[in-house]
């Protein structure tokens, strides 16, 4: 398949998920920074964290009514709330006020991650390519450079005053190529005489997909979230060198996700699914245990090439198990729970780092990611039912 013309095609989501991966790379770049502003124990920030976690929860919950009143504005109105998730973070002068700002910026975030995945997957039903690994490598490419920018702008002295305002520039840039000349958007006219739409949610395979993704995002997340910390902290590394950590993941995973793109078409996402949960549960295990940086960026490296196909391939899979006037809902329910993963993993590193140490947490984080592997089974069933 050409990849000029699955970009063609979709343009305006790889914006949107572009957009999502500068937020996520600066971000994750920073939290050492962002935690020593507001004098945050590692507990103290898991549980602002988990504020996060409710702000996407809430998100997600809408994207089926925020799709259907906003049309194709979906993706650059909820761009500009994501520019405005920018300044959330600066306006924090204690652990509680931080907790307020990433409330709303979980909810910025997510709603625009998951409006984003629900068009490709009607872009992928309409033209019946895979469009997800492209998406997502995109995303991880944008995460990568992000992270590595910030890591570089904090080694020469910037700080997040500076660097924050100048990355939601560029996401100002990326909302510009998410308008779509298609109108089909919008809530779907229901044949009442379909009975296809009489038919309840598939909420079995509904289940399945968000336990992957719960897992897989867990894994993802909490790597970016405090695999600089570790290296700063853990193993002694100067201001800066940890958003190598990030930089790695990043690129690793759009990498990964470019691969994905082939090997999806010829061995299956199913497959590709298990694999990966091997592949992240050995890197977690690596980071934890690595006596250097270096080992912790090899260890990095393996979880984002386990990750890196996990949440696309699984859209995929869902998309093509719902009707297409269920797309929607299924996929955002699948995404409330696995969300939970997205901001929760890191917050459970807190507090498992609290009282053990960051090594056990990216241990914890191995046995998570290893239940992908019975969930991905259980979907494989519900495809041949």
């Amino acid at each position: 398949m050409s990849l000029i013309k699955a970009t063609r095609i979709s343009r305006a989501p790889i914006a949107a998920l572009a957009a999502v991966g500068v937020f996520w790379g600066g971000f994750s770049a920073l939290v050492p920074e962002i935690k020593a502003a507001v004098s945050a124990s590692d507990k103290e920030f898991g549980l602002a964290l988990i504020l996060s976690a409710v702000g996407g929860m809430i998100a997600t919950y809408l994207v089926p009514r925020v799709g259907a009143l906003l049309g194709r504005g979906t993706m650059p109105v909820l761009g500009a709330f994501l520019v405005l998730a920018f300044y959330y973070l600066l306006l924090a002068e204690s652990v509680s006020g931080l907790a307020i700002a990433l409330l709303f910026m979980g909810a910025s975030v997510a709603m625009l991650d998951i409006s984003s995945n629900v068009r490709i997957s009607a872009l992928e039903a309409r033209s019946g390519l895979h469009l997800m690994n492209l998406n997502h490598a995109m995303f991880s490419f944008a995460f990568g450079g992000a992270a590595f920018v910030t890591a570089l702008a904090r080694k020469a002295g910037y700080g997040a005053e500076h660097i924050l305002p100048a990355l939601s520039l560029v996401v100002v840039g990326l909302v510009l190529l998410m308008w779509e000349g298609d109108t089909s958007y919008g809530r779907p006219n229901l044949d009442k005489t379909d009975p296809s739409q009489a038919s309840r949610p598939p909420w079995a395979a509904i289940l399945l997909t968000g336990v992957v993704l719960f897992a897989a995002f867990l894994g993802e997340n909490s790597t970016e979230a405090w695999s600089a910390l570790h290296i700063e902290r853990t193993l002694g590394g100067a201001p800066g060198e940890g958003g190598l950590g990030p930089t790695m993941l990043g690129l690793v995973m759009g990498l990964g996700r470019l691969s994905g793109q082939f090997f999806a078409e010829k061995f299956g996402e199913t497959r590709l699914i298990l694999w990966s949960a091997i592949l992240g549960s050995i890197g977690s295990v690596i980071i934890g245990a690595a006596p250097s940086q270096n080992v912790v960026l090899i260890g990095v490296a393996i979880v984002g090439l386990g990750m890196a196909v996990v949440v696309p391939s699984v859209n995929s899979v869902l998309g093509r198990l719902v009707h297409e006037k269920q797309r929607s809902h299924a996929i955002s329910r699948a995404w409330m729970f696995g969300m939970l993963g997205f901001f929760i993993g890191p917050s459970m590193m807190g507090f498992v780092s609290e009282s053990f140490g960051l090594r056990v947490s990216f241990f914890v984080v191995a046995v998570v990611i290893g239940t992908m592997v019975p969930a991905a089974l259980g979907l494989a069933k519900q495809r041949r039912a």
